[in-house]
């Protein structure tokens, strides 16, 4: 496998992006040329096809937390590790994407209606469709499986090793959790404000940000002073990136966001955005939002309804407040924080491109 390497601006986020992509680049390709077990070059490049155009956001966290609690010499190993979070992201999102019944990823058809789209004519739609939907899951636990292998050959000392184990392991159940949460939530409708900010904590706060960090400061030895200085500035930025998320979700365009921006609308995605606007509705705009979020045939001018009440009950104003509110929170959690002056700049820079986005 070729030898990760960083520019001399060590924490360049197109840096750590190519390495990171070289390394799962590297890794597919050798799995498509793996005699042992009978090769299916055909699974590692949908694989790679469906790792294409991610944000990279959890790598550049792990190596950033890496650099951050003093990390230096040979980045090789905590790049695997930041490619394997990447590899159990594909995982996770080709499953959420089958329990969604997400028609497209990052403006592309979802992979199981990509592998519907290969399934034997001669069958009756419902088994080609039943085929994709078991395929998209097989690859998404063949993506899991991966992860692991990509972790176990990063090059990690037996006490690194078992440093990363833990907060990946609290990862992987967190993040079930949130998920967990977010099915039983979808499509039952509530101005519990609260509930849907643990779901935020769950299934991104921690996933996508606060252990990201923690797997990457691991891998450099830090102690529990350092681990909780990251978590003082994880945890807001999460919850900001995800109410981003939800703003994105409903007013972003398909040409930036890769999916209708009908789409989490008519699954009636239970947001901080929705209950917002339940908590300060009228009597017929509560009643509006409840008969049109969860409609799968909602149409456009119906969804211009649902976007006039959330402006109208300040509930987009008040999101657009909280992800402030929360940016200026990491923000100061970085003015005493025992990092490496490099790595304050970056994550600084982190705050903004999880903050202020389209996508």
């Amino acid at each position: 496998m070729t030898t990760p390497t960083l520019s001399p601006d060590f924490l360049d986020t197109d840096a750590i992006r190519g390495a990171v992509e070289r390394v799962l680049d590297d890794f597919l390709t050798a799995k498509s040329r793996s005699p042992a077990p009978p090769p299916l070059p055909s699974l590692p490049r949908l694989l790679g096809d469906f790792l294409a155009g991610g944000k990279r956001m959890r790598p550049l966290l792990c190596v950033t937390g890496w650099r951050a609690v003093g990390g230096a010499g040979d980045p090789g190993p905590v790049l695997r590790v930041a490619a394997g979070l990447e590899m159990f992201h594909a995982f996770a999102l080709l499953h959420d994407d089958v329990m969604d019944d997400s028609p497209v990823r990052r403006g592309r058809p979802a992979m199981h209606r990509t592998l519907a789209a290969l399934g034997a004519a001669h069958l009756s739609q419902e088994r080609i469709e039943r085929s994709g939907v078991n395929g998209a899951v097989l690859l998404g636990d063949l993506a899991l499986l991966w992860s692991d292998e990509i972790l176990h050959t990063a090059g990690l000392t037996p006490v690194q090793l078992a440093a990363v184990l833990s907060p990946l392991s609290t990862m992987r159940t967190e993040v079930m959790l949130g998920q967990f949460l977010d099915l039983r939530a979808t499509g039952t409708l509530t101005d519990d404000v609260e509930a849907t900010l643990t779901v935020n904590r769950y299934k991104t706060a921690t996933y996508t940000v606060e252990r990201p960090l923690h797997i990457g400061a691991a891998v450099a030895g830090a102690g529990p002073g350092a681990m909780d200085a990251l978590t003082r500035y994880a945890l807001p930025l999460g919850e900001a990136f995800q109410l981003r998320d939800d703003l994105i979700g409903v007013y972003g365009t398909e040409e930036s966001t890769g999916k209708s921006p009908l789409d989490d609308l008519r699954a009636g995605k239970n947001t901080t955005l929705t209950a917002l606007a339940l908590r300060a509705s009228d009597r017929v705009q509560d009643a509006q939002l409840r008969e049109l979020l969860g409609d799968p045939l909602l149409d456009e001018k119906q969804a211009a309804i649902v976007r006039e009440i959330f402006d109208a009950t300040g509930a987009r104003e008040t999101v657009e407040r909280m992800i402030e509110d929360r940016g200026r929170q990491a923000l100061r959690a970085l003015d005493d924080a025992p990092f490496t002056p490099d790595a304050v700049t970056a994550l600084r820079r982190l705050v903004r491109m999880a903050t202020v986005r389209t996508s």
